[in-house]
């Protein structure tokens, strides 16, 4: 009964049935068996429904790859682009780490510096006696430091402003970058389908790498053909039923009355039903109820056949609409993707203004710090100098209070040479005056009786006096300033 191409074996014969009761069983079991005819139909249903699929397949992915390239290319010049203002902000975050680190080391020394001014005690035999202790700090004016930090200050935060700037928008632009490569990149569809039932494969595909439907449909199409012959062969047993019973007594109104009502589409068995039977000899139906009785055992098998095929055909046109419904998914991810790059490269301009900006911002700011440090480096150095000229200044004054000294030992030493030479002179008068003065006239001279000279010394200039300090606090200070020489 089965064709050539089914997988049901024809069995051994058996024996052949002779009353009108089991042929008439055989022809009620044929003609339900001729209901399969709706599985054929579906069958070509969806072999023709998988061909449009393909034809939608092919376009779908050809313009869904078509777009991505096109991003993709896009893609690498805008990447380019966001490389290039990264590379702004990596140089301009080196730039500003290394003026900070300038910044706090000059800020440092500057606070060492006023520091040690701040501890430095000026000696209390320098100033009146009525004013309070002061420190070298009370003699300067302290704002000036205060105004210039505050000056970097600003700079400094300007200068991070402009850079924060810079790297929220790198950081959006990336993020659009990357939404954009995800979806171009991680749109690719697959399919996988797989059964354990006979003659169903398992496929896998992505759109990079072809469509799978022209193996499903070169499949489907094989198993529409099967059914198709599988159907044949059951109407053949059907007619075969038929013949078989109006050639047995009293099987002619049987066969009229069950050819009736036949599944839609199914016209046959009416014509062999009324006609008259052709003569036939017992050998000949002898041999037809043997063929029939064989066919009728193989029936079940061939339905079963016909309905896994048509199963399996429902499982794979699940998958290629699957796939259709992942490739219109794609190629709408894609869609949205280029809608976004489009609003990326609106904001481009903007985006590359932005490193613009900052560059011009941070040369500004740069030169106003660098400006403004080179300030506070003269202030400190303005201010070491004021530390180093107070160290010296005891340093003059031990200096000045060694030579006070010498010049007094000096004078002392002549006072007591002069008043040794004022006593001589005036025992050499007084003997001049009692060997002679009897003899000379008053008048002949009248400074002969005027005492000897006497010499006294006065300070003509520098009232003050040099400032009374220790010894011990000017060598610290001469130590001071030779460690700095």
């Amino acid at each position: 009964m089965v064709s050539s191409n089914s997988s049901v074996s024809i069995r051994e014969a058996s024996p052949a049935p002779s009353s009108l009761d089991t042929l008439v069983s055989h022809l009620v079991a044929s003609k339900r068996s001729l209901s399969s005819i709706e599985h054929v139909w579906r069958a070509n249903e969806i072999v023709t429904s998988t061909r449009l699929h393909l034809e939608a397949s092919v376009i779908t992915s050809a313009r869904t790859s078509f777009l991505r390239a096109g991003i993709t290319t896009q893609l690498h010049t805008l990447q380019g682009v966001h490389a290039h203002s990264k590379a702004i902000e990596a140089e301009g975050a080196e730039e500003y780490g290394e003026v900070l680190r300038t910044l706090d080391e000059a800020d440092k020394r500057l606070r060492r510096t006023l520091d040690s001014l701040r501890t430095t005690i000026v000696e209390h035999t320098l100033r009146p006696e009525s004013d309070q202790r002061k420190n070298l700090l009370d003699f300067v004016d302290e704002g000036g430091v205060d105004k210039l930090l505050a000056a970097v200050e600003h700079s400094v935060n300007a200068a991070k402003e402009a850079h924060s700037e810079l790297v929220e928008t790198n950081l959006g632009f990336y993020s659009d970058l990357a939404q954009i490569q995800n979806i171009v990149g991680g749109s690719g569809v697959s399919l996988h389908h797989s059964s354990s039932k006979r003659s169903a494969g398992s496929f896998h595909s992505d759109t990079t790498l072809g469509s799978p439907i022209p193996d499903i449909l070169q499949s489907m199409e094989d198993r529409a053909k099967d059914m198709a012959d599988n159907l044949e062969s059951l109407v053949k047993h059907f007619d075969l039923c038929v013949t078989a019973i109006k050639h047995t007594e009293g099987g002619g109104d049987a066969a009229q009355r069950l050819t009736d009502d036949l599944p839609e589409g199914m016209a046959v068995g009416q014509e062999i039903a009324s006609a008259p039977p052709e003569p036939i000899t017992d050998q000949e139906r002898e041999e037809m109820l043997e063929v029939l009785a064989n066919d009728a055992d193989q029936v079940e098998e061939v339905l079963t056949e016909i309905r896994d095929h048509i199963s399996e055909m429902e499982g794979l046109l699940e998958n290629t609409t699957a796939y259709i419904a992942q490739l219109d998914e794609e190629q709408s991810s894609v869609l949205q993707a280029f809608r976004q790059l489009e609003s990326l490269e609106a904001r481009l301009h903007a985006f590359v203004a932005q490193s613009q900006v900052f560059v011009m911002r941070w040369d500004d700011e740069k030169g106003k710090i660098n400006e403004r440090m080179n300030e506070l480096e003269s202030l400190g150095d303005f201010y070491s100098g004021y530390l180093s000229a107070y160290d010296n200044l005891l340093v003059e004054i031990g200096r000045r209070q060694f030579m006070e000294q010498q010049m007094e030992r000096v004078l002392q030493d002549a006072m007591r040479k002069l008043d040794t030479l004022h006593e001589e002179d005036g025992m050499k008068r007084e003997a001049f005056k009692a060997a002679y003065g009897d003899f000379l006239p008053v008048d002949i001279w009248p400074g002969l009786i005027n005492p000897p000279l006497r010499f006294e010394t006065a300070q003509v200039n520098g009232t003050e006096k040099v400032p009374d300090i220790s010894k011990s606090v000017i060598q610290r200070a001469i130590h001071r300033v030779e460690g700095k020489t």
